[in-house]
């Protein structure tokens, strides 16, 4: 690992840190991206105002148009086929439902405010990605 890469990955960090403290000082909210997607698209009726929603997802590409135009896009190579990712995504959408949040929310959020519920939603969470990952990769032969 390159010492730019080090410095990207901190950077990347405390922004994301800094973002979600600032919408929970700003307005009470956890940054949540799975939440703040289904409330953007219509999936949930509850959480932050529609207007709220669809300004966060747009601000998550909005930030990443910025900085793929500042410092170049990463070079992006997809290995997999797309009836797999497919079923990933899907898997990863109906689990962050069933958990009541993602990565973000509980990883993020959820684990800087120790939350119990959290902290087990990302072990959880953690544990079957490195299970699943073993399993497809080492017994199953699907890279």
């Amino acid at each position: 690992m390159t010492f730019t890469a080090v410095l990207s990955a901190l950077a990347g960090g405390l922004l994301i840190g800094s973002a979600a403290g600032l919408l929970l000082i700003l307005s009470g909210r956890i940054a949540g991206v799975s939440g703040m997607v289904a409330r953007a698209v219509g999936i949930a009726d509850n959480g932050p105002p529609w207007l709220q929603a669809v300004s966060f997802v747009i601000g998550l590409q909005g930030g990443a148009l910025m900085v793929a135009v500042a410092t170049g896009a990463p070079a992006v190579t997809i290995t997999s086929s797309v009836p797999l990712l497919a079923g990933a995504g899907l898997l990863v959408g109906f689990g962050t439902r069933l958990g009541n949040g993602c990565t973000s929310g509980h990883g993020v959020c959820g684990l800087a405010r120790l939350s119990p519920r959290s902290i087990a939603a990302t072990v959880a969470f953690m544990s079957a990605g490195i299970v699943t990952v073993y399993l497809a990769r080492h017994l199953i032969g699907v890279d």
